[in-house]
Parts: C-alpha cells; structure tokens; sequence
C-alpha cells in the first residue's frame, strides 16, 4: 500500500551508509526507519539546541524585580 508521506532522496558516504545498516540491524528495523529515527533524533537536538539560546538571551534580561510571584500568576 502506498504511503502519503513525503519522501525524501539523501546520499550518503559508504562508511555513514554502513553505520546505518549496522544501526537498523541491531534495532531490527528497515535502514529507512533507522534513518528516519536518527533524523528525529537530531531534530529534538536541534530544537533543544534552539530553546537553550532562547532561554539565555531571555535570563540576561530577567529582572527579581519585575518579576510575578507564583501566587499573583497562579491565584487570579
């Protein structure tokens, strides 16, 4: 049955090629799902990666003194 997803062509050097295959293998999945699994993988990194940098730009202008209490957040 043919699938909706998108699919997507990627070259890889021989050594990478046969990191994934020895990958799927010790997982017991297709080299297709191996490879779709470490792409999520990086995603999450990438996105993680992202949100840190976000979080410290955001911590240089944090104030004690601006700041809400949890109760003014919270009790409304």
């Amino acid at each position: 049955m043919p699938t909706k997803k998108p699919r997507i062509n990627v070259v890889l050097e021989p050594r990478l090629y046969k990191i994934l295959v020895r990958v799927a293998h010790g997982e017991g999945i297709s080299v297709s799902l191996a490879a779709r699994d470490l792409i999520k993988d990086a995603v999450e990194l990438y996105e993680d990666r992202y949100w840190a940098k976000v979080a410290e730009e955001r911590e240089k202008t944090f104030s004690d003194k601006k700041a809400l209490t949890h109760k003014e957040v919270w009790d409304q």
